[in-house]
This record gives structure tokens, C-alpha cells and sequence, in this order.
């Protein structure tokens, strides 16, 4: 029996047992939810991290990550809510408290002054927004903007959209589309991000494991790894990458971009982001550096996110990663980011005897004499700091107003580009008061005449339609040198500006190794004849989802869904079902309502393509194209009033649109009102005088209303564009159908002459001569 010492003893111990248990097994046990039924991964939360990562964990803390979005609360808003005023606009906007809660006095989805709780807070610096909560699960960002630097509040109009007029019925309004968080912020600022859209609904149940940006928005997630740490050591050698989604360490510098490029960029999104996916094109399209968002060269313009920018550096195609530069957990420099600091950084590489040196820079050192200068985008740049690298091969924009962010494309600066093509330079950018060609002079006098070839001169002549840019953009296309993206572009330029040059190279690349040329060559390939199609099929069983979308996409608009061969009607019907679940995903945007409205009607489902145009134009009144998509689909439905409704608001806003203004005129005819018609007609013939088909459906008008002089010529007109024996016929048969004998047999013989084999036009000069 034991005794009462004994006993007491023995809880004792049991206590201190427990006690000495991990922190993080506790965590694990009563705090991470288990799946009853499911083997997969699943989210954890940082909790179950720190035990083991407290390095990592305190460097994360510190970071924009951490920070990305949180609960309106005293601690977390950083602007200034003590009855505070901002008068812009138009409009006083008022901060102020009520009881515990932040509130906003401004204008709301009616365009009156009302009152809004701020629910949540969205970034901490430079600049620090606020979201408001609607009905339909909606988030929505205020453009009333804290300036962390400056301490003062500030409307994000008056510098992203100056001079535009942003009332509450323009999607730019932060009640709008535009500004919505569950679409554009949320999966980049949450971490396990479910959007939740319901498309017959138009409303959200957007969900998130983490309100911010932690562990396992970039490790994906932690369950199985949490297994991984509870074997012995012996037993772990089995389990890949330490039971990890996400690969981070033993990667190469393509693979270590994309697991950033799904936050780090400009893209199209294509579903909810699953980490144990193969590829960073089965849930984004990163976008291509061109503009308008981006300059000719590739410049940064708008907001672009650094991805676009870094592919096209020598640093990304030397194998530099984006840690060689970032602790990835805190998202600073290595070197800290403070004065020579900077060149540390860039001394990993280059020999600082050499490039941080007067010799190379030319600029003075801090303390020497002289003045400082200010940007243009503001920034005041003192004496010396044109020693530093950065200020020279990373100059930057300010975006959102006071967010200055540098351009990681790393390069040299170049104004004879400038003089060229009108793009920035680091120069001038710095010396705004001095003239390209003065930088110009600097920099030959510094490093000579020579320059490398660059790729904006092939874009530039593609532009034009000169014809030379053709063997350049082939050339850029093939040449390993040249960034992916750059190679890209090259292809879906001949495609848009050459397109007769483009099918043959566009089919060399169509089952390239990268996806990103894979993908242009896709958007590239010509689609004119059976032989075309022949070549997308195979592309349907492509392994990456964005390539099979795209293809099923390029099929849909030529009209193949009824020609597939049997041997692929199976994985067609599955891409097919890809693609529209695809646009169903983004149809919140009035971009996807717009792109559902043309899927619908390339398979001619005119009623729910219209109902899709409808809605994009709700949502967005300068989506203007919806309103001519709307217009072809009530021609299609025979509702000709709303067709000629929906050309003319259209052509308002586009009034040398040629194709538009022909497209309406046959409707015109269609509806009886022939003066109209005609008008229409020679207006679009008058914009563009190298359609047949046009010239062809005037002399048709010109004939009906007895001005037959003007018909034979724009007949003849026709003739002169396309040429052929059918445009030809069809200005024998017009004289003919008039009675104009003589005519008739006169140009049948010149006919006979150049086609002396047609039967019909022989018998017919037989019959006229007798």
C-alpha cells in the first residue's frame, strides 16, 4: 500500500512530467484540427512552427508578411482616427471612433456621405488601407489611404487615377468591382485562401486559415511535416522534402521564383491555390512585360510586382534567387538597407574594385560638394547616392501614390532608348531637369558608342509593320539568351502584327519545355484550315492546366467544338469542362462576366452570352466592347432594335471603329432603313478602304437604290482588293442581272482570256455572242 508520501510524490511527478511535455505538442494535440477521414495535408497554423523554427518565426514577425491584414483593433490601425478630416475630392471624409470601433465618414455605393465601420486593417507600410464589409460577403478597400511616412491621410484617386473622375457609378469607386477584396487582394494577403464566389449568386464565403501571410502560405501546408518531425531519425529518410507540400531548398532559381510568382506578379488567376500542384501555371498566367503596363523595353509603368521584371534580368538567367539578396522570412536585405550597405549585395557578384568605384559610377561620394536632386517620382536623392548600384540598374515609380518600388530588371541605362522610343532612364530620371541627349553624351564619353542590340527595336519596327522586324522577332524567338518572356513576346508579336510569317515557328514552339513560350505559341498558332487544328488536338493532353485551357479556348472561338475528332472528344469534353469552371471562377470580375459572354456565344448561346455581357456592363460602364459583343448577339437573336441600340452606344465611344460601323450597317439594311445603311457603309469605307467585303455590300447598296454607275465601281473596286474569279463573276453577273449586254460579253471575253477552261463562262460568251 502506498503511503501518504509516496503518493504525494508520485503527483508530483506526474506534474512535472507533464509540465516538461513540448509547448508545441500541446499545441498540436488540443489546438491543430484533425481531418477524421482524410490522408492530405493540411493547415496547421504558425503555432505548431515556432517550438522548432523560432529563428525563422522572430523574422517573420517582422515582416510585411506578417503584417499583410489584421483586425481593426487600437493596436493594429496605424492612421489617425481622432476626428481626423481629408478634403478631396469634392468631399470632407471624416476618422473617427465610436466606442471601440474605427469609422469613416465618406461616400458610399449611392454616391451620398454615410457612415462605415472599418472591419479589418490591410498592410502596414509605407501606406496602410482599411476594409469595410458589405452585404454578399463582400470586402471592400477604401480609398481613403493612411501615409505611414508622412503621417497624413490621402485618396488614392488623386494619384492613381488624377484627373479621372471616380464617382461611385465608375468600377473604380472603391464600392466597386475594382476594389474588391475578396477578388484582387485576398489570396495574396491570407494565408489557406478559399475566394468562396458563387456565380448564381454573385456573392462570397471567402475563408482563410491565417489572416496573414504565414508559414504555410509559402511551405503549404504543415500536417504532414508535423508527422515527419514525430519519427525517430531513422524512419524519416522515406518522406520527401521532410514531409513538406512545397519544396524551398535544393531547388533551382526557376523554381524558386515560382513559388513567389503566384503573389509577386501581374497574372490571371485560374482557380484557389493548391500547393501540391506541379506547376505555377495550373492556378496563375503570370503576364507577359508588355504594355501598357509595362514600356516598350520592359520597364516597369504600373504596378507589376517584380516577377515580369526579375525574368527578364541577366540576374534570373545567371541562376540568382531571390535569398541571394532577401532573408525570405523577413523580407529584408542581407546587408541591411542602409547607404554602401546596398553594394554589399551586389559585391557578392561583382568585384567591387571595379564597379563600385568612381570609374564605374562616376557620381560623388557622400560629403563631397554639391546639391541634391529629386526624382521624378519625388524622391529626394542626396549628394553620394549615385555611388550606389541600385540608384543606377534599380531605379523605381512611386504606385499607390507614395509606394516606391525599384525595378528588379536589373539594367544598364540606356537614352539612346529614351531618344528612341521615349522610355525612362535612370539619368534622367534622377537629373529631371537635364535632357536625354545630355545623358546620352555622359554615357558614351564614359563607356563608347557601342550598344548591345535590344529586343524594343524588333517591337518597335512590329508596331510599325515593318516588314524587317520579322526575321528579328524570329531570331529573339529562337535565341536561349533572351529571357523566356522576351522569347514569348517575340512569338505572339509576328502573330498579331505578321501573322502569315507566324505559323510555322508558332508550331516549332507549340510542345516547348517552357511554359511560358508553350503558352504563346498556343495564343499564336493559326487556325485557318483543318492542318491548323491537327496540330492543337495533341495540345489538349498538354500536363500544364493554363496550355490546355488556352487550346480548348483557341478551338472554341474557330468554331472546331463540332469538328473533334472522335479520338479526342474524351479530353476535350474535360478541358472544355476545365475552361468553364475556369471562367466561372473569375466571373466576379466584369473581365470574366465579359470572357463568359464569349465562350457562350463562339458555341452559339446567344441568350447566355448576352445575359454575361449584361452583367460585365453593370458592373463596369466603360467596358465598352461588351456593348458591341452585346450588339452581335441580338443581331443573332433577330432582336434588331436592342442590336442597333447597343452599335450605336457603342460607336460613341469608338466612332473609327471600321468593322463596327460595317457590322451595323448590314443590320441597317436588315431593318429596311437603306439610306442609313449606305451611310454607314461609306463611313467604315472611308476608315478602312482594304476590305472587299465592304466595297462589295456598297456596290450592292449603290445597285439596289439605282445609282448604278457608283455600284459597278465599287464592283470593280472589290476586284482590284481580292482579285479572283468569284469577285470577278460577281461583276459579270451585275451587269447581267442590268441588262448591260454589251458590257457583259466585253468583260466575259476578258474573263475567258484569263480563265479558259470554266465551262459556265465559256457557254455564257457562246450565248451573249449570238
Amino acid at each position: 500500500m502506498d503511503t501518504p508520501q509516496y503518493t504525494t510524490l508520485s503527483r508530483i511527478l506526474i506534474m512535472v512530467a507533464i509540465f516538461l511535455i513540448p509547448g508545441y505538442l500541446l499545441v498540436r494535440i488540443y489546438l491543430v484540427p484533425h481531418p477524421t477521414e482524410s490522408n492530405e495535408a493540411y493547415f496547421t497554423g504558425k503555432e505548431s512552427c515556432i517550438a522548432c523554427h523560432q529563428k525563422e518565426f522572430l523574422d517573420w514577425q517582422e515582416s510585411h508578411h506578417s503584417k499583410a491584414m489584421d483586425d481593426a483593433t487600437a493596436k493594429t490601425i496605424r492612421g489617425n482616427f481622432d476626428n481626423a478630416t481629408l478634403e478631396t475630392q469634392g468631399r470632407i471624409h471624416r476618422f473617427f471612433k465610436k466606442g471601440d470601433q474605427f469609422m469613416v465618414h465618406t461616400d458610399g455605393a449611392d454616391g451620398k456621405m454615410q457612415d462605415f465601420e472599418i472591419k479589418y486593417v490591410f498592410g502596414y507600410t509605407p501606406l496602410q488601407q482599411y476594409l469595410v464589409e458589405f452585404p454578399g460577403g463582400r470586402l471592400q478597400t477604401l480609398a481613403l489611404t493612411w501615409d505611414t511616412e508622412n503621417e497624413q491621410w490621402y485618396h488614392m484617386a488623386d494619384h492613381v487615377y488624377a484627373g479621372q473622375d471616380i464617382n461611385h457609378e465608375n468600377w473604380l469607386h472603391w464600392t466597386n468591382q475594382a476594389q474588391n477584396w475578396n477578388s484582387m487582394c485576398a489570396d495574396c494577403h491570407s494565408t489557406n485562401l478559399v475566394k468562396g464566389y458563387d456565380y448564381k449568386t454573385d456573392t462570397y464565403n471567402t475563408t482563410w486559415s491565417e489572416i496573414n501571410v504565414s508559414c504555410e502560405a509559402c511551405h503549404g501546408p504543415g500536417s504532414k511535416h508535423l508527422e515527419w518531425a514525430d519519427l525517430p531519425d531513422y524512419a524519416r529518410e522515406d518522406i520527401a522534402n521532410y514531409g513538406l507540400e512545397v519544396k524551398t531548398s535544393g531547388i533551382d532559381h526557376v523554381q524558386y521564383a515560382d513559388n513567389c510568382v503566384r503573389c509577386h506578379s501581374r497574372r490571371a488567376a485560374l482557380t484557389d491555390f493548391d500547393h501540391s500542384s506541379g506547376s505555377i501555371y495550373d492556378h496563375v498566367i503570370p503576364n507577359l512585360p508588355e504594355d501598357p503596363t509595362w514600356y516598350i523595353d520592359g520597364q516597369i509603368l504600373e504596378e507589376d510586382y517584380v516577377y515580369a521584371s526579375f525574368m527578364q534580368s541577366k540576374m534570373h538567367m545567371k541562376e540568382v534567387q531571390c535569398n541571394d539578396c532577401h532573408n525570405v522570412h523577413s523580407g529584408k536585405l542581407l546587408y541591411g538597407n542602409q547607404g554602401d550597405q546596398y553594394n554589399q549585395l551586389c559585391a557578392q557578384c561583382h568585384l567591387a574594385d571595379i564597379y563600385d568605384s568612381p570609374n564605374h559610377h562616376f557620381h560623388k561620394k557622400e560629403g563631397m560638394p554639391g546639391e541634391a536632386v529629386t526624382s521624378e517620382s519625388g524622391v529626394k536623392f542626396e549628394v553620394g547616392s549615385g555611388t550606389l548600384c541600385i540608384n543606377c540598374h534599380m531605379h523605381g515609380r512611386n504606385y499607390m501614390g507614395v509606394d516606391y518600388r525599384r525595378d528588379h530588371s536589373f539594367r544598364i541605362p540606356r537614352p539612346d532608348l529614351s531618344i528612341k522610343y521615349g522610355v525612362p532612364n535612370a539619368c534622367n530620371q534622377c537629373h529631371t531637369d537635364k535632357s536625354n541627349e545630355w545623358s546620352e553624351h555622359y554615357i558614351t564619353q564614359w563607356f563608347g558608342k557601342s550598344y548591345r542590340y535590344h529586343f524594343a527595336e524588333a517591337f518597335s519596327a512590329a508596331r510599325k509593320g515593318d516588314t524587317h522586324a520579322i526575321d528579328q522577332l524570329k531570331n529573339i524567338s529562337k535565341d536561349e539568351l533572351y529571357p523566356a518572356s522576351i522569347r514569348a513576346l517575340s512569338i505572339q508579336h509576328l502573330a498579331t502584327y505578321f501573322p502569315d510569317s507566324s505559323q510555322t515557328l508558332a508550331g516549332s514552339f507549340i510542345h516547348h519545355s517552357n511554359p511560358t513560350i508553350r503558352l504563346a505559341a498556343v495564343k499564336a498558332a493559326s487556325l485557318e484550315s483543318l492542318e491548323d487544328l491537327a496540330h492543337l488536338w495533341p495540345v489538349l493532353y498538354d500536363e500544364t492546366k493554363a496550355i490546355r485551357i488556352e487550346a480548348v479556348n483557341r478551338l472554341i472561338t474557330a468554331g472546331a467544338r463540332e469538328q473533334v475528332p472522335d479520338k479526342y472528344i474524351e479530353i476535350f469534353n474535360k478541358a472544355y469542362n476545365e475552361y468553364e469552371q475556369i471562367l466561372l471562377y473569375n466571373a466576379d470580375f466584369p473581365t470574366g462576366k465579359f470572357n463568359l459572354g464569349n465562350f457562350y456565344y463562339n458555341q452559339g448561346k446567344n441568350e447566355l452570352a448576352a445575359q454575361y455581357y449584361s452583367k460585365a456592363l453593370e458592373q463596369d460602364q466603360e467596358l465598352h466592347l461588351a456593348k458591341l459583343n452585346l450588339a452581335h448577339c441580338y443581331y443573332e437573336l433577330k432582336q434588331n432594335d436592342k442590336a442597333a441600340q447597343f452599335f450605336e452606344s457603342y460607336l460613341k465611344i469608338a466612332p473609327t471603329n471600321a468593322q463596327a460601323m460595317y457590322s451595323y450597317g448590314l443590320l441597317l439594311s436588315e431593318m429596311n432603313k437603306y439610306p442609313q445603311s449606305l451611310d454607314m457603309l461609306l463611313k467604315s469605307y472611308e476608315l478602312d478602304d482594304r476590305s472587299p467585303r465592304v466595297a462589295h455590300n456598297i456596290a450592292m447598296m449603290y445597285d439596289f437604290m439605282e445609282e448604278k454607275q457608283l455600284a459597278e465601281e465599287f464592283l470593280k473596286k472589290e476586284i482590284a482588293l481580292v482579285g479572283g474569279y468569284n469577285s470577278k463573276a460577281e461583276l459579270l453577273r451585275y451587269y447581267l442581272s442590268n441588262n448591260m449586254q454589251t458590257k457583259a460579253l466585253n468583260y466575259a471575253r476578258t474573263m475567258q482570256k484569263e480563265y479558259p477552261d470554266v465551262a459556265d463562262l465559256n457557254l455564257l460568251v457562246k450565248q451573249l455572242s449570238q
